[in-house]
């Protein structure tokens, strides 16, 4: 699993079959200080994920697994919503 942050939606008009109906977000991974690192990526959304996020996503064939028995071609998935989390020495809510 990885951190990201919602950054947008994705609007395709023509996609595989296997995809309509699945909501596709613009993703930025972030390290442990909330910072971004890395690119931004396109993730399937199973579980509601909205701009602003910040949540827990699974790359590869596991990516696919909350969709079964759909085969939904994907290898990233939103797979939770983060409502907070603290690294050693932050201080808590």
């Amino acid at each position: 699993m990885q951190l990201a942050k919602v950054i947008g939606d994705v609007v395709a008009t023509c996609k595989d079959p296997n995809l309509v109906g699945q909501k596709l977000l613009l993703v930025q991974p972030l390290d442990p200080d909330h910072k971004p690192v890395g690119r931004v990526l396109v993730a399937v959304d199973s579980v509601g994920a909205g701009a602003g996020e910040e949540v827990f996503v699974v790359r590869g064939r596991e990516a696919s697994f909350p969709f079964l028995p759909a085969e939904v071609p994907t290898d990233l998935n939103i797979v939770g919503i983060i409502d907070h989390w603290a690294t050693v020495g932050e201080d808590r809510p």
